[in-house]
């Protein structure tokens, strides 16, 4: 069974001892044990309640045949084949909102918990301070929903990204905003709203510089603090300043709190695009998802598609919890996907060998629940076959809309918000 533990404490990272020990116990094992670094409790705690979930549904379906998942790794039969069938254990910890706590996190998970590898951490810096760690021990770590760029900037050999990064990510949005452009919607001055965090600064900044370099430079930077409780006059300014379209780059309850400001000053953009995030978490649709009809959002999961290898696991995701499979958790399951599939091609728990096994994925679109056109690392070890599209908030679910060959829907224009 899964363990929680919560870490209050924040530990400095020491000098990495000699752990061949720890190493040699975990040869032949009947479980093998990965670390995740997750927020269960504080503001981003419904995201990583989401992601928690998502992962335990998967490592259920390895530890148990599901044959009719196939081709999805590992879902044909029990455990790890090459490790004899060996179940995967989770041990979950709480990074909270603090990089600190989810560096002692990693610190504890590696030399006191034994973990052969690492995932998480979902905030980019949480991710930042905890793959640190794994990288000064020499233990794997996948990301699979981080998206700031300097992650994969650091010369790391031991951090793997699978999800779409700042790059791939602005592309996406500049290229829909010219499409829609084309067919008369002004989209002339566009708006960029980022709080103060490591994954606001670098998504926005990332924004303007990719469309600086198309020659439509950002007309707007709007920016605040992290888990804030007023926005009002970030809202006023972007009323007074009419932007054609308004790209947020916030964490869940400050995505609440821009919805519901919005609607107490009478401001709708005449197009919102939220960048994943807090716009993706199933809470922001319960608490005001009425406020935010045909809202933009960019994804990699689709699962509207019949008999696709993502409505199966979407299926299997609302069984479990009741709601729809989000994007931010569906990357997440993704990152752990790749990560035991490494863990299994390795035949092995020895850290270099699931490294090298990671630096020799390969999976394709068919393999995969997510739309990214698979999974290859570069030597940086970033996805290089990461993408997304973009969904649109109808009623309580998000449906593809763009690009026009992969969408579920059409695209409706203006925003419409609240009625």
């Amino acid at each position: 069974m899964p363990v929680t533990r919560r870490t209050v404490l924040a530990l400095p990272v020491l000098a990495a001892p000699a752990i061949l020990g720890a190493r040699e116990a975990f040869a032949a094992p009947s479980a093998v044990k990965i670390g995740a670094v997750y927020p269960l409790t504080g503001p981003m705690a419904s995201a990583g309640d989401s992601s928690r979930a998502g992962i335990e549904l998967l490592i259920d379906l390895i530890n148990t045949p599901h044959p009719e998942l196939a081709p999805i790794p590992l879902m044909a039969e029990a455990g790890l084949p090459r490790l004899g069938g060996a179940k995967v254990e989770i041990v979950y910890t709480d990074g909270q909102n603090s990089p600190a706590v989810a560096q002692s996190d990693a610190l504890r998970l590696i030399t006191q918990d034994h973990v052969v590898a690492l995932n998480g951490a979902y905030q980019s810096g949480n991710t930042l301070t905890a793959s640190a760690v794994a990288e000064r021990y020499g233990i794997p770590f996948v990301n699979g929903e981080s998206v700031a760029a300097n992650l994969t900037e650091r010369g790391y050999k031991w951090f793997f990204r699978t999800t779409p990064i700042g790059p791939d990510i602005a592309a996406l949005y500049l290229d829909f905003l010219a499409s829609v452009g084309k067919t008369g919607v002004k989209v002339a001055k566009v708006a960029v709203v980022h709080d103060t965090s490591e994954y606001g600064v670098s998504v926005a900044n990332t924004i303007k510089q990719v469309a600086a370099s198309r020659q439509t430079p950002i007309a707007m930077d709007v920016s605040y603090t992290v888990s804030t409780s007023d926005v009002s006059a970030q809202v006023l300014k972007l009323k007074q300043g009419a932007p054609d379209a308004v790209i947020f780059i916030s964490y869940t309850s400050d995505a609440i709190l821009y919805m519901k400001t919005m609607q107490a000053q009478g401001y709708k953009p005449p197009i919102l695009i939220g960048d994943d995030s807090g716009f993706s978490d199933p809470s922001f649709i319960k608490a005001v998802g009425n406020l935010s009809q045909g809202v933009l959002d960019r994804s990699a999961f689709d699962g509207s598609k019949p008999g696709s290898n993502a409505a199966k696991i979407d299926a299997l995701y609302r069984k479990k919890t009741g709601r729809a499979l989000d994007d931010t958790t569906g990357r997440s399951m993704t990152g752990m996907l790749v990560l035991c599939d490494a863990i299994d091609r390795a035949g092995s728990t020895e850290p270099e060998k699931i490294r090298a096994a990671l630096s020799a994925t390969n999976l394709t679109p068919a393999q995969l629940f997510m739309g990214y056109k698979g999974v290859k690392f570069d030597a940086k070890g970033q996805n290089v076959l990461a993408s997304a599209l973009m969904v649109q908030l109808d009623g309580t679910d998000y449906r593809s809309v763009w690009p026009a060959a992969q969408a579920a829907a059409k695209l409706v224009l203006p925003f419409k918000g609240w009625s």
